[in-house]
Formats: structure tokens, C-alpha cells, sequence
């Protein structure tokens, strides 16, 4: 029997822009809490371009009786910014944070930023915070695009485990290999911690290949293939997108995977289409 339940899934969604989207948002959240997730993570825009947005979504979840944890990134950030919203999170009750390089806002460069890399924030919240805040921090399965090297993309992640994260959430992926030779190798460098693979649902063939070069995520050719045999027919790229991303899942939870975390782009139809296929 496995030893997976409702309890190992988390949710990603992001600020929403206005009213009407934080409206359509808690309808969202009110039907993807119905998965019993053990925590919502709320993003964080480039050099924190959506930090009120976040704070608020956090409250909002909270109020609907979910722990919240909000994305944190340190690239363009001072040390005192960051002092300053770990102790207003602290305030209000939150025990765990996202924590992240960030995307370089446009035009500006490393040297601008007191803090380069996530390991550099996850030391920061360690010496500010002591154990108050349960740290999540990024893994990439599929190497970071920005990395020289799979064996540099690693060494990145063993020093922000060193530095103190409590586990981590990879970069979506469609290969579950990918996922597991990655953590055999976190393993085999000492890594302890949990890593929770990150999937993304399949939607929108043109958003998901956008995101996907974006981010350095591989889509299979036979996915590319088959998305542009669907053309616009959205009903088909659903449905096929569900059976795939239930495929995954399934994979990854008969091969022992510590939990999923599904970036919903707030929207529940798809999350909960897979969700509800899963056998555990």
C-alpha cells in the first residue's frame, strides 16, 4: 500500500492583477482545496515586482484555512528589504518560504544585487530567522538554462541544501527519468532532504512551449508533435493533456516520489483532472 496521500500534493498560484482575477481566484483555490493540500505557495514577480500581490494571496489562503508560503526572491533585493518581509511574515504566523534566485529584472546586472544566488538567501534567512522558516528552494531536474554544466547545476543545489533549505520542488518536467537521476545523484552528494517533483498540467500548447524555453523545460517531440496535430482544438489538447500529465504522476508517485506540487497557473480544472485519475 503506498504511504502517499492527499497531504503530499502542494499547489503554485500567482498574485492575481485585479479584482475581478483575485475574485475568480478564490473560486479557483476554493475548488483545488478540496485536495487537501499540505501548502499553497504564492510567486514572487521579478525584483519583486508583485510583492504586495503576494503578501495578500497568502492572507487570502490563510483566511480560507491553508498554509500559505510565499515565494522569495533575493536578486535586486537589499539585505534590509529582505529583513524587513521576513519579519513581516514572521509577524503574521507564516512558517514557510519559497526561497529563490528570481528572474533578473530587465536591464539590470548580477553586480546590482547584495545577494547572487538562492544559497545566499537561504543563508540569510537562516541567520535572521534561526528555524523558524521552513525553506523550500528550486531544483532542476533538467538543468538550470543558466548553468555551465549538469555537475555545476548540482553543486548549486547541494550548497543551497548546505546552507540550510528543508527540501525542494524541481522545475516542471515530462520525463520522469529526468527526476530520478536527478535525485539519485542529489543522493549520492550527501542530499537528505525531500525533492518534490513540480508538473505543470498541460492547457495551452503554445503557452506550455513559451514557458517551456523560457525555463529550459524539455516537452518530448512526441508531445510537441502531437499538441500541433490538435491545432486549436482545446477540448483535445485537454484531455490529452490530462492523460499525460496523469501518466507522469503516476510514474513518479509508483517510484516513491515524496509528493507533488502542481503549478495550477491558477486555474483548477486541470490540476484537478489529473489529481482525480491518480490511484495512491
Amino acid at each position: 500500500m503506498s504511504s502517499f496521500s492527499d497531504e503530499a500534493f502542494s499547489l503554485e498560484f500567482f498574485p492575481p492583477r485585479d479584482q475581478v482575477s483575485r475574485e475568480r481566484l478564490v473560486g479557483t483555490a476554493k475548488q483545488l482545496l478540496a485536495m487537501h493540500p499540505r501548502y499553497v505557495s504564492v510567486t514572487f514577480g521579478a525584483g519583486g515586482s508583485t510583492r504586495d500581490g503576494t503578501a495578500e494571496t497568502v492572507s487570502m489562503f490563510s483566511q480560507l484555512g491553508c498554509e500559505a508560503a510565499p515565494h522569495l526572491s533575493c536578486i535586486g533585493a537589499s539585505r534590509e528589504s529582505l529583513v524587513q518581509l521576513l519579519d513581516q511574515y514572521k509577524a503574521r504566523g507564516i512558517r514557510r518560504i519559497v526561497a529563490l534566485r528570481g528572474d533578473l529584472p530587465s536591464g539590470m546586472g548580477n553586480n546590482d544585487s547584495d545577494y547572487r544566488y538562492a544559497s545566499d538567501l537561504v543563508r540569510l534567512i537562516r541567520e535572521h530567522a534561526g528555524d523558524w522558516f521552513h525553506i523550500e528552494v528550486g531544483a532542476y531536474p533538467e538543468m538550470h538554462p543558466q548553468a555551465d554544466s549538469p555537475e555545476q547545476d548540482l553543486d548549486h543545489f547541494v550548497t543551497k541544501v548546505s546552507a540550510g533549505a528543508n527540501s525542494a520542488i524541481t522545475q516542471y518536467f515530462f520525463n520522469a527519468d529526468a527526476y530520478f537521476d536527478f535525485v539519485d545523484r542529489a543522493v549520492q552528494r550527501g542530499v537528505t532532504i525531500p525533492i518534490v517533483p513540480g508538473i505543470m498540467p498541460i492547457t495551452n500548447s503554445t503557452q506550455l512551449l513559451r514557458f517551456s524555453q523560457m525555463c529550459g523545460a524539455e516537452v518530448p517531440r512526441w508531445i510537441r508533435l502531437r499538441l500541433a496535430q490538435f491545432g486549436d482544438d482545446k477540448a483535445s489538447i485537454r484531455a490529452f493533456g490530462a492523460e499525460v500529465v496523469t501518466q507522469l504522476c503516476q510514474k513518479l508517485i509508483d517510484g516513491g516520489v515524496p509528493g507533488i506540487h502542481f503549478y495550477t497557473l491558477n486555474n483548477a480544472e486541470a490540476t484537478l483532472s489529473v489529481w482525480k485519475n491518480l490511484r495512491y
